[in-house]
């Protein structure tokens, strides 16, 4: 979605609120859960509703695996399954070097620069500016797709088998971004422990045994050969946080950021195992150690998802335990969704909605007890805020170094725009309005490296998420 607001953006078409009505809508879809997929087709919906005789394009994970039901709500849409985006971009791509002319969209492109291919499957361009929604921070795309085949997830199938971005373009992405005075850079992907820098000698299932890169190379080759002030991880399997990889962030921080984001789903030995991951929770316990000792003061959040097939009272009660006794600084909660074509909606088992329902509420509760509890310890310390955005009481927010959400009132005499600064301020107290954002006292600012493009809104959603 960045690449072809760029791209659109370069062909001098103006992007506008969805509200003002526009002549082209692009939905991206997902499929992660079955609420994602009536998301993804609803907005199709909306967008048709708002201007009858606009051109929609609708993409994604979720035209990938069931185009059928896209042509079923919304027959003259044109729909661009996953492996078809780089045509796609290469057309806009044709638009923008154009400048304007009246060439149809439709029109075939005979090139695919700014769109990476690997084997044959598609890696979308990373956007050299963003959206009003994320202009302090870039996320840049370093690979695709994964084949863990975990047995509730469809992702395998809606995105192929992983591949990587070789080094140099993952560099020019996080160049660009620098040069459109992002401060931080957050490396994204399906999977991206199996980073293997474009190359590598596969092995069973997903598994690598030897890589041209590694992604603690990769970080590490960003952090010597660009300027970045601030670098996370998107998220990674927890068995891919290896010593090479949490050597490197200890050693380059405070440029890389103490907080990560490991997967975990389950908190029971069983579960995880009738769900194909490859980890039990021993193993997931002793990363979340071993990450805790390598990198003081990091702050871990997870994924857990409620009420997987087998999961019974007993099972949820041991994950429920677990879950809690880790400490964790923020929980990500799914209620399960079964995913046509995968082994789980062939298990026995299966839990009733309502009581996934009742699971997911006490993951949910657990999920606020420990942002809460997270956001309070750090009182007194200071910390680094990415300002982000200016709240309608006059406060200025954005997220500490752990993630922690921080508000701030700018002192008298100080810049009267906090956007993209990086602010110094000691954790004073508890937001009265929010129990896991923390108050800010000002101590110092970095203004922001130059005055930020004017914000242009997407055209449409950039996703649909569960």
């Amino acid at each position: 979605m960045e690449a072809a607001a760029r791209l659109l953006r370069r062909a001098g078409v103006p992007l506008v609120d969805p509200s003002a009505g526009a002549d082209l809508y692009l939905v991206k879809t997902c499929t992660v859960t079955s609420t994602a997929d009536e998301k993804s087709r609803a907005a199709v919906r909306r967008a048709r509703r708002a201007n009858p005789e606009a051109d929609v394009v609708v993409t994604g994970c979720s035209v990938q695996v069931d185009p059928a039901a896209f042509r079923e709500v919304d027959a003259d849409a044109r729909l661009v399954g996953n492996d078809e985006k780089p045509a796609f971009l290469a057309e806009l791509e044709d638009l923008a070097d154009r400048e304007g002319t009246d060439a149809s969209l439709a029109s075939p492109m005979p090139t695919l620069s700014g769109v990476e291919l690997e084997a044959g499957a598609a890696i979308d361009g990373v956007a050299d500016d963003r959206a009003s929604v994320e202009r302090t921070r870039a996320f840049v795309k370093v690979q695709d797709g994964c084949s863990f085949f975990c047995t509730y997830c469809i992702i395998p199938r809606a995105r192929g088998a992983e591949r990587s971005l070789p080094p140099e373009r993952v560099l020019a992405d996080v160049g660009r971004a620098l040069a459109a005075g992002h401060r931080e850079i957050v490396l994204t992907g399906i999977n991206i422990g199996t980073y293997d820098g474009g190359s590598s000698e596969r092995g069973h299932r997903g598994t690598h045994t030897s890589s041209l890169l590694t992604l603690g190379g990769l970080v590490q080759r960003i952090l010597d050969e660009t300027t970045v002030e601030r670098i996370r991880l998107s998220s990674i399997e927890p068995q891919h946080l290896d010593e090479e990889l949490l050597d490197t962030w200890a050693a380059n921080a405070p440029r890389t950021l103490p907080h990560l984001h490991l997967p975990l789903q389950s908190g029971d030995y069983g579960v995880l195992r009738r769900m194909g991951r490859r980890y039990v929770t021993a193993d997931y316990a002793g990363i979340v150690g071993r990450a805790r000792r390598a990198i003081p003061g990091v702050a871990v959040h997870a994924d857990v998802i409620a009420g997987f097939p087998t999961e019974d009272d007993a099972a949820f009660d041991r994950s429920l335990a677990f879950v809690a006794g880790l400490d964790l600084a923020g929980l990500h909660v799914f209620r399960y969704s079964a995913r046509p074509g995968t082994p789980a909606t062939r298990m026995a088992g299966q839990v009733p909605e309502p009581v996934r329902k009742r699971r997911s509420a006490a993951l949910l509760a657990l999920a606020a007890d420990a942002r809460a509890r997270w956001a309070r310890a750090g009182l007194g310390t200071t910390t680094n805020v990415l300002v982000e955005a200016r709240r309608g009481d006059g406060r200025w927010v954005g997220h500490a170094e752990d993630h922690v959400l921080v508000a701030l009132r700018a002192r008298p005499g100080d810049p009267v725009d906090l956007e993209n600064a990086l602010v110094t301020v000691r954790r004073t107290a508890v937001d009265p309005g929010q129990r896991d954002r923390i108050e800010g006292s000002v101590l110092g600012i970095d203004p922001a490296p130059r005055p930020l493009r004017p914000s242009i809104p997407l055209v449409a959603t950039g996703g649909v998420h569960a």
